[in-house]
């Protein structure tokens, strides 16, 4: 059975090599070359050697929008984590209607960005009408904005995956707590919170990913406005890409460099919390 195993091995590995290949490395490695050039198609590309990362830098839309996705992302993970877990303690205590409180949550997320972000910026401007301002007015009203729409849509995916991890709990950890006196504050922070580690570790890094690389509902909640002051940073490469002509190089240097703050962070996070795992 082995041997047979590691003959077609091969075989089957090599579709989704290629698929891998195609789709991902070749078009990676072709955006890392091109984030050096000067170029309006991949055709005629001409090598600039640092250039386009020069102009990143002194770019004070992308240094503001590098800012307001960093403190965006702080406070959609905390705010979405928070109230996902606190959920998910109630809905596993027994309560009559759990099934369909879990379905009610989670039907957000099923719902697409864009069609979230048009939905959203009526809610939101119907009620800033009655004090004549629009979502637009500030750059503070797009960001709460976004966080409100980011919670609404998240809370119930994360929640689910909460749900999992506490229902992991083995009953008599719980049981022997109690009967050592441990106060329900204690169980919480003692057993369960170690317990669900591996559960707070996926919804850290899904959140963590999903609020950096937000783009679909921020284009049709705000479109960046005003004056391009609500844009985060996937909406602000977009914007430079496409909407500036002859700073495609640049745009594509932004995008490579949105790629590492995003995979250095995500490691990062990943590496932390799964040393509490084994702590826990």
């Amino acid at each position: 059975m082995i041997k047979t195993v590691r003959k077609y091995f091969p075989i089957f590995l090599l579709p989704t090599f290629l698929a891998f290949l195609i789709g991902f490395v070749i078009p990676f490695a072709l955006g890392l070359y091109l984030s050096f050039c000067k170029f309006t198609t991949v055709t005629d590309a001409s090598f600039t050697g640092i250039n386009n990362y020069k102009q990143i830098f002194s770019d004070a839309t992308f240094i503001h929008s590098l800012w307001y996705t960093a403190l965006f992302t702080v406070a959609a993970v905390v705010s979405i984590n928070v109230i996902a877990f606190s959920i998910a303690l109630l809905l596993t205590k027994g309560i009559r209607g759990t099934n369909v409180f879990r379905t009610v949550f989670f039907m957000p997320n099923l719902i697409g960005g864009i069609v979230l972000g048009y939905i959203w910026q009526l809610i939101f401007n119907g009620i800033l009408l009655f004090f004549d301002k629009t979502l637009t007015f500030s750059e503070t009203y797009g960001f709460f904005g976004l966080l409100i729409l980011l919670n609404w849509q998240q809370i119930g995916y994360m929640m689910i995956i909460y749900i999992a991890g506490i229902q992991n709990i083995p009953p008599q950890v719980v049981e022997a707590a109690k009967i050592d006196g441990a106060s329900k504050f204690q169980i919480l922070r003692r057993v369960t919170i170690p317990m669900v580690m591996p559960s707070i570790t996926i919804s850290i890094f899904l959140t963590l990913t999903n609020s950096f690389k937000l783009f679909d509902q921020n284009l049709a909640l705000t479109a960046g406005e005003p004056s391009g002051r609500s844009q985060l940073l996937a909406l602000n490469i977009f914007e430079t890409f496409y909407g500036r002509a002859g700073y495609e190089g640049v745009g594509q240097a932004k995008a490579v460099v949105f790629f590492v703050i995003v995979a250095v962070i995500a490691l990062l996070q990943l590496y932390l919390t799964r040393k509490r795992e084994v702590q826990a």
